[in-house]
């Protein structure tokens, strides 16, 4: 059952260059049924890296890049009268596709961005007085530049919530960007990646690793995990000064879900601290608050989850 999964990851690394920790979490985020949030400068491929994934699976596939004058019906759809019935009929939106690459998310006012917020929570749609159900393999993969401020709507907690994970793009090594530079005069413009993946298999897979093995003791550590970033006071003081809030049982089931994937994905048995450990960015970075002293200091949220990893034991 894998062996579908690593063929999407080696068709993809044969496009996008340095790249592997990324490509496995949006894996996952497909595995668990989850929407995933990029994160990264303008350039760094996310783009790229969302449509290559959508190319290797026999999937529909909708961009929508997200602008102020953005409506929530160019997101959901809307009713359409029709004159020779006298009656309105259901135009779907884009949101009915498979995968679906918001671009640029922060860019749309608040109406836009909560409609993503049923139809990521929820797996419908609601227009008028009616309910769509959206496709049974259905993702969310969102851009956003972290600097860019003018002319853009910060996302919400809740609408951050909604994703699984947040997945940070960074920078390429000089020697990843050399072979960048040799990678574009190969492949030809327009070129698209071949399917290699079907839907069904995906729905199979997903079953398969929701059963992966998980002990008590792990899910111990996880639990021990989010609550430790609620009362962080008897852990470290530091912690506690960096932190304005924990993460839910949300960030709880999150993490235990893409820890079975991981484990699923790279063909481990059952769920191990390493499994954990690897999502726990991922899964936290956008679920818990600094503190404005923290966010004075420079701290970041990936310093306040590497130093949760640190003070708390695996049992």
């Amino acid at each position: 059952m894998r062996a579908p999964f690593d063929k999407v990851i080696e068709a993809i690394r044969q496009r996008v260059v340095g790249m592997d920790a990324a490509i496995e979490q949006l894996l996952v985020c497909l595995l668990c049924g989850g929407h995933g949030l990029l994160e990264g400068m303008p350039g760094l491929a996310k783009t790229t890296l969302v449509k290559t994934l959508a190319e290797t699976l026999e999937a529909d596939f909708h961009r929508i890049q997200f602008t102020p004058d953005l409506l929530p019906s160019d997101v959901v759809g809307t009713d359409i009268y029709v004159p020779e019935s006298g009656q309105f009929t259901f135009r779907a939106g884009p949101v009915f596709h498979n995968i679906l690459l918001a671009d640029e998310i922060n860019r749309a006012p608040a109406k836009v961005q909560s409609a993503l917020l049923e139809a990521m929570g929820e797996g419908q749609v609601t227009v008028g007085q009616s309910s769509y159900a959206l496709p049974e393999v259905f993702m969310v993969l969102a851009t956003q530049n972290p600097i860019e401020q003018e002319g853009t709507y910060p996302l919400p907690e809740a609408q951050l919530d909604r994703f699984l994970l947040h997945i940070p793009i960074t920078y390429p090594s000089k020697e990843e960007e050399k072979r960048i530079l040799s990678l574009d005069a190969k492949i030809a413009p327009n070129s698209k990646a071949s399917p290699v993946l079907r839907l069904d298999q995906v729905l199979a897979a997903r079953k398969q690793a929701a059963q992966t093995y998980m002990d008590d003791k792990i899910a111990d550590y996880i639990v021990t995990l989010v609550h430790a970033s609620r009362q962080p006071k008897a852990l470290d003081a530091n912690l506690a000064g960096w932190l304005r809030y924990g993460a839910s049982p949300r960030a709880t089931l999150a993490l235990g879900r893409t820890a079975r994937a991981l484990a699923w994905l790279r063909g481990d048995e059952y769920v191990l601290p390493q499994h954990v450990k690897a999502m726990a960015p991922a899964v936290l970075r956008h679920r818990i608050g600094l503190s404005f002293e923290a966010q004075a200091s420079g701290i970041s949220a990936d310093q306040a989850v590497a130093r949760l990893l640190d003070i708390v034991a695996i049992v």
